[in-house]
């Protein structure tokens, strides 16, 4: 009874429909991982447009991030901050530190 109450949660919860068109080599080829795995076709292509829909935008946001880094690190290059007493006083310890 259980069983059948996740199943119409489960139901409920997925409202949206995705559809697609394969070619008979690749649906072949996707039964095949699905039984390998032991999981159904719908289970199989779900997990795995998931996963691969997560690596994108992972990707995009390490990309995105990257670009804005080098464009912060150059514009600090180019137009440096004036050293402070703050700092002046970190490279004197340092060089205490380590004899320079």
């Amino acid at each position: 009874m259980a069983n059948a109450a996740s199943r119409s949660t489960t139901r409920r919860t997925r409202a949206e429909r995705l559809e697609t068109r394969v070619t008979a080599e690749q649906k072949s080829l996707i039964e095949r991982a699905a039984a390998l795995q032991g999981r159904s076709v719908t289970d199989f292509v779900l997990t795995s447009v998931q996963d691969a829909a997560r690596r994108a935008i992972e990707e995009h946001s390490q990309l995105a991030l990257s670009v804005r880094d080098s464009e912060a690190f150059v514009d600090a290059l180019l137009n440096p901050k004036p050293v402070n007493d703050r700092l002046h006083d970190t490279v004197r310890r340092y060089r205490e530190r380590v004899g320079v």
